[in-house]
């Protein structure tokens, strides 16, 4: 699932991974790609093409019918399986709930895990079952082609993929609907079903494939024309060589009202972007990854690459605990030099989020300061017992009236020094004040549960109207009694060395008992060794200029990280080194889980 409304349309060529590729030649260009799946039309197979929803699959579709030339194929569409768009809505109205009073944009819901077959009538589908028994030479394609009652009924299964950077384009730009729309809806509402359900249907799909072996090629498609095509073992093959070494993934940028400049300059985005708020450098249901081989650069969703690798790559305790579901996001949020805080805000705790939206686990989040400004501060928790209480009643107020609050009254702030580790268990107020650039570790949850309390009476650029703020949800959430004391004793800087040498050590900046994830600062002159000892690490080079991180075993396996780059390391990696390539001391943020 992807909970991205509004990524910059910026493709960081930076970020790419150097393969040998095993000897795997992607087959690139929609004409070619049409052509080899027209062939195996023509050899009387019957072919499906299922898709992540977003993905040009008509296109691809169109370009194989005027390859065949009309004769004995018959192509359908998937669309034909399914119920009237009214029943759609009416089956899907529980999970999309319209309670403004709470939600006053209508940003939530919960997930729908009734699958494509929930959304299709069986009728249809026992009749297109019996014509791939009766018939040759037919081709499904879109959504739904290979819903588990069809799927065994194909000599030839194929996933169309794109990325979620790329998929949320799609729709913003009118490129595709939701399944079954008649009418397109406002575009926060489209975002919102397909986070709820397309999304989560296609991902679903997606890994039975991939678990199940019944993927027989695989397309990548973010650039219709230039799509590119694999065999599904190929496919295992890049990604088991991806999985084999520090690999970078792609990031994407998103501008915010409260967005800073540090990344523009740092990273050379484009002049176009006001400002960038986020740096979704390895959200792993946000992100891409590319394997680069020659010139060519094959990109796939990083989480179609995390499904397809498993413990390999998150090693067994994560694989058993999570499900497979990669369990930390890296972001940075970015205000320096910027004209405003982010919101004050909390995140819910899991009894919360499985209870009223059906996700996976309870949101926690942490802010380590990478650079700061003068002047620049977090606020974490409020300053005393009364606090809260009276902050409430100020802020539902000043949604009335919209008038401003001295939210520095009721909210504690933490001087924004570099190297400050700071965590924030669900239910904790928090705001990442102007002036500073944070490395944002949290939760398997993407982010979207956040619950604003106030906003500083800004307007949202997108709609033109005052932010919302959620009230309501945060009320059911917050942990009132955390305050400045309770803070400074449990979530700033909270640690302890965990081992150390001559002129480098490794130590615990953050960690609590509500937390599963661990916060490290390796810190070193020349060079420092790690064992991934069966779990994934994730680093940040958050101080130092240039690092290189290679495999001990194989040492051509490596990666360079420039400043602030962020490095995940595959459980199945094991030992490896990391050499100081710039000049003074280095400091690198990883992120592991708790044993």
């Amino acid at each position: 699932m992807s909970f991205m409304f509004h990524p910059f349309p910026y493709v960081d060529h930076d970020a790419v991974n150097a393969v040998t590729g095993r000897g795997v030649v992607p087959l690139k260009g929609i004409l070619p790609v049409a052509g080899k799946i027209a062939a195996l039309l023509r050899e009387g197979k019957n072919v499906a093409i299922d898709a992540y929803p977003g993905a040009p699959v008509e296109a691809l579709a169109n370009v194989i019918r005027h390859q065949l030339g009309g004769g004995a194929v018959r192509c359908i569409s998937a669309d034909c399986l399914l119920l009237e768009a009214d029943e759609i809505t009416k089956i899907l109205a529980p999970y999309l709930p319209e309670d403004r009073e709470i939600d006053p944009v209508l940003l939530y819901g919960k997930r729908y895990l009734g699958g494509y077959e929930g959304l299709q009538r069986e009728g249809e589908i026992r009749r297109l079952k019996e014509t791939l028994k009766k018939e040759k030479a037919v081709l499904v394609y879109g959504r739904g082609s290979l819903t588990p009652a069809l799927r065994d009924a194909y000599d030839v299964r194929v996933w169309m993929d794109v990325t979620p950077r790329t998929a949320a384009l799609n729709f913003k730009y009118g490129r595709a609907r939701n399944l079954g729309a008649k009418d397109d809806l406002p575009y926060n509402l489209l975002m919102r079903r397909n986070y709820y359900v397309d999304y989560e249907i296609g991902m679903d799909v997606r890994w039975d494939l991939i678990k199940s072996g019944k993927m027989d090629f695989y397309i990548t498609a973010d650039v219709p024309e230039e799509m590119q095509l694999v065999s599904f073992a190929d496919l295992m093959l890049l990604f088991g060589e991806l999985c084999q070494r520090p690999f970078r993934c792609r990031p994407v940028y998103l501008e915010g009202v409260w967005g800073g400049y540090y990344f523009t300059r740092l990273r050379h985005l484009p002049k176009e972007m006001r400002n960038c708020a986020w740096v979704f450098d390895m959200i792993p249901l946000e992100v891409s990854i590319v394997a680069k081989i020659g010139d060519n650069e094959f990109e796939t969703p990083f989480f179609t690459f995390v499904q397809a690798m498993g413990e390999k790559l998150l090693g067994r305790q994560a694989m058993e605990q999570f499900g497979g579901y990669f369990p930390v996001r890296l972001n940075y949020d970015d205000t320096y030099h910027s004209s405003g805080n982010m919101s004050v805000q909390c995140h819910p705790d899991e009894a919360y989020i499985v209870a009223n939206h059906g996700e996976l686990g309870r949101q926690d989040e942490s802010y380590y300061v990478c650079v700061a400004a003068q002047g620049a501060k977090t606020f974490l928790g409020f300053r005393e017992e009364n606090s809260c209480g009276e902050f409430f009643q100020k802020a539902r107020r000043a949604e009335k009236t919209h008038e401003l609050i001295d939210y520095e009254k009721y909210i504690n702030a933490v001087p924004s020094i570099p190297g400050t580790q700071l965590l924030i268990p669900a239910g904790t107020v928090h705001a990442s004040g102007r002036n500073q650039v944070i490395l944002e570790v949290g939760s398997l949850t993407v982010g979207s549960y956040t619950y604003k309390l106030y906003d500083y009476q800004r307007i949202d650029p997108q709609t033109g109207l005052p932010r919302p703020i959620h009230l309501k949800m945060g009320s059911q959430v917050i942990h009132g009694e955390r305050t400045t004391q309770w803070v400074k004793e449990n979530l700033v800087n909270h640690g302890s060395t965990v081992r150390e040498g001559e002129n480098w050590k490794e130590i615990i900046v953050g960690e609590h008992d509500l937390m599963y994830f661990s916060l490290r600062n390796l810190v070193f002159w020349e060079k420092i060794e790690d064992d991934t000892d069966g779990t994934f690490h994730a680093l940040s080079l958050v101080d130092g200029e240039k690092v290189k991180v290679a495999s001990q075993e194989d040492p051509s396996r490596f990666y360079v990280m420039n400043s602030l780059d962020v490095l995940v390391i595959p459980a199945s990696l094991g030992k490896y080194t990391i050499e100081n390539l710039g000049a003074g001391a280095v400091t690198i943020h990883k992120t592991v889980l708790k044993r």
